[in-house]
């Protein structure tokens, strides 16, 4: 039985999904701050981070106006438990090494890019006006993590082992970004959005370009981990990362500085 959704709340999904996804990874990336292996790359990764929570504002803040509930962009990031999230678990993942945070974003920053560069013709001008805003950083950030990994994963031996040793950890969770339920149609059938799995063939040509210069070898397995996009099973780590992202709100309720 094919599962029916209304148009708005299939809006709402699709909003919480892209706020989400900038929004865990956006701290992800932040945890950075401090500790990256040289200054210029800091300083880099903190810009993405700020890049990222800066979309996250835009689309959690339209997904409140669509709830209708009086909720702004900070009451959804910030008084959501983990099973209302809608992130792909890609995001969520811990930083691990350097290698691995790179190669997160770099398939994170491919996939985000071809979405976004759809949701510009979206047929909802509300979507469209935020992801011409947002396109134009998730650019930049495909060029920096690409050329990243290509540098890495083409670099010394220890370099390319620690890189092929991120996208074989990483891969599995590509495939979520691509699956499609009832609101993605919903979404595509009112132009919107575009159907997610009608986007994989384009990352795929574009991660192979990438991947191929980084003289990195794609894992040959097409499972994927599901779960995290329609909040049905998250990893352990999400509740470990709100426990932190949502500290002073949580212990100050309505805290204003």
């Amino acid at each position: 039985m094919t599962a029916t959704i209304t148009k708005e709340d299939a809006l709402l999904q699709f909003l919480l999904r892209m706020g989400d996804n900038t929004l865990i990874l956006g701290h992800r990336v932040s945890e950075w701050c401090g500790h990256s292996p040289i200054l210029e790359e800091d300083i880099a990764l903190a810009n993405t981070a700020l890049d990222l929570i800066g979309q996250t504002q835009m689309w959690l803040g339209l997904a409140g106006e669509v709830q209708g509930e009086g909720k702004s962009a900070d009451d959804l990031a910030f008084l959501r438990d983990a099973w209302d999230f809608r992130n792909v678990l890609l995001t969520e993942v811990p930083n691990g090494d350097f290698g691995r945070t790179m190669m997160r974003q770099f398939l994170f920053d491919a996939w985000h890019s071809i979405i976004l560069g759809r949701l510009i013709k979206s047929s909802d001008a509300r979507v469209a006006e935020i992801a011409a805003k947002a396109s134009k950083e998730a650019a930049y950030h495909l060029e920096r993590s690409g050329d990243t990994v290509v540098g890495l994963g083409d670099g010394t031996e220890e370099s390319h082992a620690r890189m092929q040793d991120a996208l074989d950890y990483l891969w599995p969770y590509v495939g979520e970004m691509f699956a499609c339920d009832a609101a993605d149609s919903e979404m595509a059938a009112a132009g919107i959005a575009p159907d997610p799995s009608g986007l994989r063939d384009e990352f795929d040509a574009l991660v192979g370009r990438v991947l191929t210069d980084a003289t990195l070898t794609i894992p040959s397995s097409k499972w994927a981990h599901s779960g995290g996009r329609d909040g049905r099973m998250h990893t352990e780590h999400l509740g470990h990362l709100l426990t932190q992202m949502q500290w002073l709100q949580r212990a100050y309720p309505g805290c204003k500085w």
